[in-house]
């Protein structure tokens, strides 16, 4: 724990934050509870990809000292926005990985995808508390990012609904007796879909999740389950837990969002209404609570709970991502840079919705099971896993 992240029964002062990706749906909803109590939250930074007329609006709203864009082209835009008043404005990834560099107290780590490993990073370094939404990083570069955690005496909240429900689960230390962890899974919108009809599934169809309100990326991860398949890998490193003692139940009405089994019989559980607004409170008040506006959870009103076991055939990208952790290495990367691409691909109509496991599937075998040591390492293997990924996609129509 760092020094600056204060103790429930000391008095609290104002929490300096940054926000990367603050325009996403992480960050609109971070924005969201910051804007409820101004008075305990001060804003240092807000960096976002290319949406500068909302990046312009969060900013000038919570009086935040400097605003990013990622995309240098739209920097004109985000610099006339924010005229004549006093928030430093900038553009570029380096600017992204300055905002990430600024001293805060808590910093929320939410541009998605392995875009966001380098500013993830440059928060950690600074030693200070991360909200960690974006799991790409411990999945592409977890003995990175955890040497840096170290290193630097950084502290990682997780954001993901079913990872901060084990965070809370486990609040009582007792880590060394515990025989296993289980993360839910709602099953997305092809919950009981058969394989003919995934393989017709359109863009629209697998971005209609039944239950929670995501980004696109995320949603449509949530359709082929590779997003419990990187949840996986992410609990492993953050919980230090083998493959083997991570489980996963498909349960429709995500209410229960993970569960701890205790070695004398007892079994933890976090529940509550499936809005990411509570896990999102939770690490930004970190060890504290603060309120929220969430739905409060009537367990008569919800009256019966479900829970199957997840279909391996039907959801290959579960198997796909418990062999790339077995693996080790960069096997995660590769996974992870690969899906990214197929993703885009379906997004585009490229590809169908069963080929995103197939590119997956095809581009492991095809690079192996590569060692990675440093950032360069990742970065490289990164980008050899999106290129290969990209030769198998069909030519984009003229």
């Amino acid at each position: 724990m760092t020094d600056n992240i204060s103790r429930p029964d000391q008095p609290e002062p104002p929490r300096s934050v940054t926000i990367l990706g603050s325009t996403g749906s992480i960050g609109t909803q971070t924005i969201d509870l910051l804007a409820a109590e101004p008075e305990r939250f001060q804003v240092r930074a807000l960096a976002a990809g290319r949406n500068a007329a909302l990046l312009a609006q969060q900013a000038v709203a919570l009086r935040a000292e400097f605003a990013v864009v990622a995309d240098p082209a739209c920097y004109n835009d985000l610099r006339n926005a924010l005229a004549g008043t006093g928030i430093e404005a900038a553009a570029g990834t380096e600017a992204v990985v300055q905002a990430a560099s600024l001293q805060a107290d808590w910093t929320m780590a939410a541009i998605t995808g392995a875009a966001g490993l380098a500013s993830t990073l440059a928060a950690i370094k600074r030693g200070a508390c991360v909200g960690l939404a974006n799991k790409e990083a411990l999945v592409c570069a977890g003995d990175v990012v955890l040497r840096a955690v170290k290193e630097a005496g950084a502290t990682l909240l997780p954001v993901d609904s079913e990872h901060n429900a084990i965070f809370q689960s486990m609040a009582d230390g007792n880590h060394g007796a515990l025989e296993k962890i289980v993360l839910t899974a709602s099953g997305g919108p092809f919950r009981t879909a058969s394989l003919e009809e995934m393989a017709r599934a359109t863009p629209e169809a697998a971005l209609r999740h039944p239950v929670w309100s995501m980004g696109a990326k995320i949603s449509i991860d949530s359709a082929t389950m590779m997003n419990k398949g990187l949840e996986i890998i992410e609990a492993a490193r953050l919980f230090s837990l083998d493959e083997s003692m991570i489980g996963v139940l498909v349960h429709p009405q995500s209410v229960i969002h993970g569960l701890v089994y205790y070695q004398d019989g007892s079994v933890l559980a976090q529940l509550g209404s499936p809005d990411m607004r509570i896990p999102i409170a939770h690490t930004l008040a970190w060890p504290r609570r603060m309120a929220t506006a969430s739905r409060r959870l009537d367990l008569a009103t919800v009256a019966n709970l479900e829970f199957y076991a997840p279909d391996f055939v039907r959801f290959p990208a579960l198997r796909l991502a418990r062999e790339a952790l077995q693996a080790g290495g960069g096997t995660p990367t590769i996974l992870n840079a690969a899906n990214e691409i197929a993703v885009e691909a379906f997004l585009q109509r490229r590809i169908g919705f069963l080929d995103i496991a197939d590119t997956v599937a095809r581009v492991l075998e095809q690079l192996g099971t590569p060692k990675v040591d440093t950032l360069d390492d990742v970065i490289a293997l990164d980008g050899s896993a999106r290129r290969a990924a990209n030769s198998l996609m069909p030519a984009r129509a003229a």
